[in-house]
């Protein structure tokens, strides 16, 4: 887990091993269970089970292309699958816009991502 602060939003990133698209959905259930005054939840995952690959992201409600699909990419790029990388947003008051919400999601996954290697 890792915690980024900008402009009073808080950050905070979780990354999983999964074997399955259940698993996804019971971790996805505990973080909102867990986070329940977040006002974000973004995620991205790969899964691969006999030469099938189950891939998904979300925004969560972000401007569209912020979020999810960036961490879906940087799951790609760093070749990881049967992984899920989730980064929870807690709503600081402040706006961000489009590109900081970009770099504070990316920012937020690789240091969580980089912490696994």
């Amino acid at each position: 887990m890792k915690i980024l602060e900008i402009k009073k939003s808080k950050f905070i990133s979780y990354s999983f091993t999964l074997n399955s698209k259940e698993e996804f959905k019971q971790k996805l259930a505990f973080l909102k269970e867990e986070h329940k005054k977040a006002k974000h939840i973004v995620y991205a995952y790969i899964i691969e089970d006999n030469k099938t690959k189950i891939t998904g992201y979300s925004d969560d409600k972000e401007p569209k292309g912020v979020a999810g699909l960036p961490l879906y990419k940087l799951l790609e790029n760093k070749n990881l699958t049967n992984k899920v990388i989730f980064v929870v947003r807690y709503f600081g008051g402040i706006e961000l816009g489009k590109s900081n919400l970009l770099r504070a999601y990316l920012k937020c996954a690789e240091e969580e991502l980089n912490f696994i290697d």
